[in-house]
């Protein structure tokens, strides 16, 4: 018994003399860097070479970044309101030019447009006002009772689409806005502005059925705060017949400064002018 227990000492002698002359292995050596560091300290672990700041500066170093320091190229600007083209005007849109003989959306003292897309009429509108401009659906070619659109230029640059009721000569503002795809602009003194509204709409007091055909009131003028004020002309421009937005028209309608020979007063004017030089002085 006693030659068994002392061959089973040495036996384990030799075998942890075999284990402390092993050296470890590169790989062992890493995972017991990994596991107890650099310093052997238990816990203490390498940075990840995915790590976020080494992304960053790997990013950095292969100049994906502009030289301004900007992850990508800045887009180039985009035309914030497309232009109005009077060149379809009577062939795929209408319009009412209210001005001087041959002004178009940029020059005359008021411009409108009209056409059907799909279920929506698209208007476009422009007047050299710094306020607003507004078209307003009349059946009688008078204020009051009128549904009307408008837009209005804010004391942030911006220009906002409204639904207006008028209320005799005041115009009350409507919450629910049938308007959509607006855009709008203030530049060169004028506002300008495009959107759709819908051909019907469940009839109510405010609301007209462009479906059918409306007198068209026009009107433009200061805003203060965002909030319109009274129109620049005391009486207003409207279309002398009934519009129909399933009829493509050109209408021209002289402002006052060109109307010298068309107006009663001037034709009157003319007529006793004529009848004096014919009959002659006592």
């Amino acid at each position: 018994m006693i030659f068994l227990r002392s061959l089973l000492q040495l036996a384990v002698l030799l075998v942890q003399g075999s284990w402390r002359g092993v050296a470890p292995s590169p790989t062992d050596e890493g995972a017991l860097r990994a596991s107890h560091g650099d310093h052997g300290e238990p816990g203490h672990k390498e940075p990840h070479k995915d790590s976020y700041s080494t992304f960053a500066s790997e990013f950095l170093e292969s100049r994906h970044l502009s030289d301004d320091g900007y992850p990508f190229p800045t887009a180039p600007p985009v035309d914030p309101f497309a232009r109005i083209k009077v060149v379809d005007c009577g062939v795929t849109k209408g319009c009412i030019r209210y001005g001087k003989p041959g002004c178009d959306a940029e020059t005359c003292d008021y411009f409108m447009s009209y056409r059907r897309i799909g279920t929506d009429v698209e208007y476009e509108m422009s007047a050299d006002t710094d306020g607003w401009v507004a078209v307003g659906f009349s059946s009688d070619k008078k204020m009051g009772g009128d549904d009307v659109m408008g837009c209005v230029h804010d004391d942030n640059g911006r220009v906002r689409i409204h639904h207006f009721y008028n209320v005799g000569q005041w115009a009350k503002e409507i919450k629910r806005n049938p308007a959509r795809d607006e855009e709008g602009v203030f530049d060169n003194n004028r506002v300008t502005c495009r959107f759709k509204r819908p051909l019907y709409v469940p009839r109510e007091e405010t609301l007209v059925d462009l479906h059918l055909s409306w007198f068209y009131l026009l009107a433009w003028g200061p805003a203060i705060q965002g909030s319109i004020t009274r129109h620049d002309n005391d009486a207003p421009p409207v279309s002398d017949h009934m519009i129909s937005i399933y009829k493509y028209e050109d209408i021209f309608m002289p402002s006052t400064a060109y109307q010298t020979f068309s107006s009663p007063f001037c034709l009157l004017l003319i007529v006793a002018l004529t009848f004096y030089l014919l009959m002659g002085t006592p």
